[in-house]
């Protein structure tokens, strides 16, 4: 199979396309997309957000050490978008998305109403990496909307929630499910055969 070589660059797609919300008071409140972002390290709960410096929100979040990781769906496909092409500097983000801010339970900045699912963060490293620093986090707590839960399990469905990823520039709804952790290994069950009716 014939392969072209391309320069080093970041293709590593498709990523979720996530809204960082920060400020300690809502004059500094604040909202920016990002897709440089993922988890790191499972206990403690952690996660990673890189962000270039230049950014309004870079310096907010180093200020505060805290900001909510906000998963995004269809029905804030665009105002996620707005978020990651306008600045903060020039625009009140929630006011002009109609995304609503509602207090945190444990950091100080807000969360936003209408994501599926908010992640309270509290940086605990910065790296500086070049064109992006690297904001290490400890999770400090995770809230999920009730209306996407399966109420038999308590599980996040996330098909319902209709999340959305980003890759090379455009959104994407996230598809059906292929399969589950270790599908690969699981055994089948054995159907028993039902015995033939006597004639």
């Amino acid at each position: 199979m014939a392969k072209a070589q391309w320069k080093p660059g970041t293709l590593v797609y498709p990523l979720p396309a996530v809204i960082i919300s920060c400020g300690a008071t809502k004059k500094e409140y604040n909202l920016i997309t990002i897709s440089w972002t993922g988890t790191v390290n499972t206990d403690p709960p952690m996660l990673y957000i890189s962000i270039r410096p230049q950014r309004h929100s870079y310096n907010i979040i180093k200020k505060n050490g805290e900001f909510v990781l906000n998963l995004s769906n269809k029905a804030m496909a665009k105002a996620a978008d707005w978020c990651g092409v306008k600045s903060g500097r020039d625009f009140d983000k929630f006011k002009e998305t109609k995304l609503h801010p509602i207090p945190a339970s444990i950091v100080n900045c807000p969360m936003i109403e209408e994501s599926p699912v908010n992640i309270e963060c509290k940086v605990k490293q910065i790296i500086p990496l070049g064109s992006h620093d690297m904001f290490i986090a400890e999770v400090v707590a995770v809230h999920a909307d009730e209306k996407y839960l399966n109420p038999t399990t308590a599980s996040f469905d996330m098909q319902k929630a209709d999340l959305i990823a980003y890759s090379h520039g455009h959104y994407y709804q996230l598809g059906n499910q292929i399969g589950k952790f270790g599908f690969s290994v699981q055994k089948k069950k054995r159907v028993k055969k039902k015995n033939s009716p006597s004639k």
